[in-house]
């Protein structure tokens, strides 16, 4: 197996023959090169898969003043998950919401920008480095790929566990939910959930 470090160097032995004004610029993108290049494949392979977490929500327990109710609290999370085309999978004491999660097009767009990004980069260290001059550059019409990929392989069956435990004194009751991160995530900002233990900040938008 050949050792990354060997695979490099040569590229940083070229800077030798290049103008002093050129040297900073070609070591910044030999670096930029470094950096990407070994991400890219992870990028797209990680932007299929999701990624699962568990958090902590806090809201308000039944004899705290002006709280929800828990029976209404129940029904809210409940729609939210029917608004986004999940079914009850398991009703216990812990409720299992399973979906089918579809790829987004903005995802898609975003994972070939920062692919071709990637791949220019490249293709500026190997138009130095190697025969070929500019045609390296084209590289970057390889970026579609990555979205393609994505669209076709990020739709998946997501499972989202709900659990909500009352304190003891009846003053606070916590909500875990269990599943996708960026699921979680739209479903604190859609029930203005606060997680437990911080306290939320207004964006500058929302003042």
């Amino acid at each position: 197996m050949s050792n990354p470090v060997a695979t490099v160097a040569p590229l940083f032995l070229l800077a030798d023959g290049l103008r002093d004004d050129i040297k900073p610029s070609y070591f910044a993108t030999l670096g930029l090169f470094v950096l990407s290049a070994p991400g890219l494949w992870s990028l797209v392979k990680r932007s299929a898969k999701s990624k699962i977490d568990r958090k902590t929500f806090e809201v308000a327990g039944p004899s705290a003043e002006q709280a929800m109710p828990l029976d209404e609290l129940a029904r809210e999370i409940s729609m939210y998950f029917r608004r986004n085309n999940y079914v009850i999978a398991d009703a216990g004491e812990v409720i299992t919401f399973e979906g089918n999660i579809a790829p987004e097009r903005g995802t898609a767009a975003y994972i070939t920008f920062c692919v071709a990004i990637g791949l220019l980069c490249i293709g500026l260290v190997c138009s130095i480095a190697l025969p070929g001059g500019n045609l390296w550059y084209s590289l970057a019409l390889l970026s579609p790929l990555s979205g393609g990929y994505y669209m076709d392989n990020a739709g998946r069956k997501e499972r989202v566990k709900v659990k909500m435990v009352t304190a003891d004194d009846d003053m606070t009751t916590d909500v875990i939910v269990e599943g996708d991160v960026e699921e979680i995530e739209r479903m604190r900002r859609d029930l203005n959930l606060v997680e437990k233990g911080k306290v939320y900040v207004k964006g500058i938008l929302e003042q």
